[in-house]
């Protein structure tokens, strides 16, 4: 049985779309967010301190908002940046930009304990940058007779996906968090119903490519 780690009953219910039927079950665990500019590292930690405690396969995502003239911000804090400055805020400082090009993005990290055949998908092994992302006390044993990364790195199998659009004035009553100032092909998300939204989505996009790779596993 895979473990689909999130609070968000939603977000197994999309896996499932993409998973054999009663493969896939909601694990909620609080696993430490890692503070990091990309999204791979959070999810590849999240994968590992997740599998720990499961023992058991784990499936970790991290997504965010990534606007072009921002530099890509909010992206991996967009949930941060969602509570403190709001939704409309991020909005309103797009607004004045030239380049209001954005994309939502999301990264699965999928642990089971077990090493991976090399393919083009990316392989997170808890490298420098992963365990420099993670903190000084990564390397360190974390309580439980594990070692972090560094010295025990369990392999992390990673898989994106993205969406395009733009930032546009809130729009539509669907959806949640940045959904009704993201336009993706004249609807904004929260004009759009679940599965229309679904069959776009940055989530989805990456759940079809690991339910590809899942399923000869």
């Amino acid at each position: 049985m895979l473990r689909y780690v999130t609070t968000n009953p939603g977000k197994v219910r999309e896996a499932e779309r993409y998973l054999p039927d009663g493969s896939v079950e909601r694990l909620d665990f609080d696993y430490t967010e890692v503070q990091a500019d990309e999204l791979g590292p959070i999810a590849a930690r999240g994968a590992r301190e997740a599998y720990r405690h499961a023992d058991a396969p784990v499936l970790v995502d991290d997504a965010g908002l990534f606007v072009e003239g921002l530099d890509g911000f909010p992206g991996p804090y967009s949930s941060y940046v969602e509570d403190t400055l709001g939704v409309e805020r991020v909005h309103e400082i797009a607004a004045d930009l030239d380049d209001r090009r954005a994309a939502f993005r999301c990264v699965l990290g999928y642990c089971d304990g077990e090493g991976f055949a090399a393919s083009p998908d990316p392989v997170d092994r808890g490298d420098r940058d992963v365990a420099a992302a993670a903190g000084p006390d990564e390397g360190e044993d974390d309580g439980d007779g594990a070692d972090g990364p560094e010295t025990d790195p369990l392999p992390v199998k990673l898989f994106e996906g993205y969406v395009p659009g733009r930032i546009v004035a809130p729009r539509g009553d669907g959806g949640f968090g940045y959904d009704p100032i993201f336009e993706h092909d004249g609807e904004t998300f929260a004009e759009m119903d679940t599965d229309r939204k679904n069959a776009v989505s940055h989530r989805g996009r990456a759940l079809e490519k690991f339910a590809e790779w899942y399923a000869d596993r």
